[in-house]
């Protein structure tokens, strides 16, 4: 009876050792790139499937006028805090999908403050106008091995023009943003 009791034991303890707690990383550093920029991330555990990103980085912008055989190139910083939902964590380990690293398909609401600190241009007197943008953004984020990973995300959202007294900007203030990227990077 023993023999019989203390194998059932070592199964149950076992079992509970190598049950995998379906939920994001506690925390997660790493750098990302993509075609207009470059960041420095962390994501920290709110709950079990909801992560907070903050992410600070240079942000590029192009432009292109064939009018004036006018076009450009420029670097601003760019501070970022975004709420993610990985809402099909528990779904990807049903199926035996890897969910390290918050590897996942989320939900968030991009929240982007572009400050007028500075500017990394090709062109000359850049008039920079800061802004904050509020982007609602579904998308993926996979990894390749242990540290490597992509991205993509798509969203519209709410746009606002950051306007002094001194700049020389006519527009609307308020304006449709638009998130769509694709990043590679790398996970610490």
């Amino acid at each position: 009876m023993k023999n019989h009791l203390f194998t059932f034991s070592f199964l149950i303890i076992s079992i509970i050792a190598n049950a995998q707690t379906t939920s994001v990383e506690k925390s997660i550093y790493g750098i990302q790139t993509g075609f207009l920029g470059l960041y420095g991330y962390n994501e920290t555990r709110l709950t079990n499937s909801i992560a907070l990103r903050s992410e600070i980085g240079l942000d590029a912008g192009v432009w292109g006028n064939d009018i004036n055989d006018i076009d450009g190139f420029l670097l601003t910083p760019g501070i970022t805090v975004e709420p993610r939902w990985y809402y099909n964590l528990k779904k990807r380990t049903k199926k035996g999908r890897h969910t390290a690293n918050n590897t996942g398909n989320f939900v968030s609401i991009k929240t982007s403050y572009h400050p007028d600190w500075f500017t990394i241009s090709d062109a000359d007197h850049i008039n920079f106008i800061g802004d904050i943008l509020i982007i609602p953004t579904w998308g993926i984020r996979r990894h390749i091995g242990n540290h490597f990973n992509y991205e993509a995300g798509i969203g519209l959202g709410y746009g606002r023009y950051l306007v002094n007294k001194d700049d020389y900007y006519y527009g609307d203030k308020n304006a449709v943003a638009a998130n769509l990227h694709l990043r590679i990077g790398y996970s610490f």
